[in-house]
């Protein structure tokens, strides 16, 4: 069996509990070190055989799974997050759907939620935004379905902007298309981890922020009225509305 595992965003103890049992129990472990926590191996048995995907291609990635599988092993490949967001999971599973070999996803906590936990945020507030993107500025990977940043932008829904931050002028400029100057904007360098950063601004001066702080990838971008804005209180706790499991208050 080969177990897809999300990781968390960085910090060891935000991988899940299921996904920290399987590692306990993995034979082969395939892990992205580029981006992964090495820390997490310490949850791995002392005769785990560990591989560094940083330097393999598809092929070497799917000749290690086909191995350990052919030898009853249990293997694990380890993806930084979660697996199902910029993960490029599905064409491992095709490929493995063709060998024959059984496969399970364990979802992870993405580095999207970590960063927003981190600038102790709401995607979606009542009265701000109830929609949230989940992006990237096209690159070789071409352009999102729903046109291009600046077409995106349009909608003013919260935003969260992966593989983006080496390029965050031109990133701001598209955003301009749809925010105002002044739309808060928060860049969150390595989200739970030790080294992590937090820089917050506006569209207007975010860009030459995060240039002194040199933060050059490993970034999530947050932009939205999300970030500081007047909202609704919710209809959920107030005492005012009814819903099946509460009767409301005078």
């Amino acid at each position: 069996m080969v177990y897809f595992i999300g990781a968390g965003p960085g910090d060891v103890e935000l991988i899940t509990v299921k996904g920290m049992k399987r590692l306990q129990e993995a034979d082969v472990v395939i892990y992205a070190g580029s981006l992964v926590n090495a820390e997490l191996m310490a949850y791995c048995g002392p005769e785990v055989k560990v591989y560094d995907s940083a330097g393999m291609d598809l092929n070497e990635v799917l000749t290690v799974m086909q191995e350990g599988a052919a030898s009853g092993k249990t293997v694990v490949r380890l993806h930084t997050g979660d697996p199902s967001l910029y993960g490029t999971i599905k064409e491992q599973m095709d490929a493995l759907d063709k060998l024959g070999i059984q496969y399970e996803i364990i979802p992870g906590v993405s580095s999207f939620l970590a960063a927003a936990s981190r600038v102790k945020a709401e995607f979606t507030l009542p009265g701000v935004s109830q929609t949230l993107i989940i992006t990237r500025l096209e690159g070789r990977t071409g352009t999102s379905e729903g046109g291009k940043l600046e077409e995106l932008a349009k909608h003013k829904a919260s935003m969260a902007i992966f593989l983006s931050v080496q390029a965050l002028e031109k990133v701001v400029e598209r955003l301009k298309a749809g925010y105002s100057d002044d739309t808060p904007i928060a860049v969150v360098y390595k989200a739970t981890w030790p080294d992590e950063k937090i820089v917050r601004g506006t569209l207007k001066d975010i860009a030459e922020k995060v240039r002194e702080e040199k933060i050059e990838r490993f970034a999530q971008i947050l932009v939205g009225d999300f970030l500081n804005s007047a909202y609704e209180l919710s209809k959920l706790y107030d005492a005012g509305f009814s819903h099946m499991y509460r009767s409301a208050k005078e």
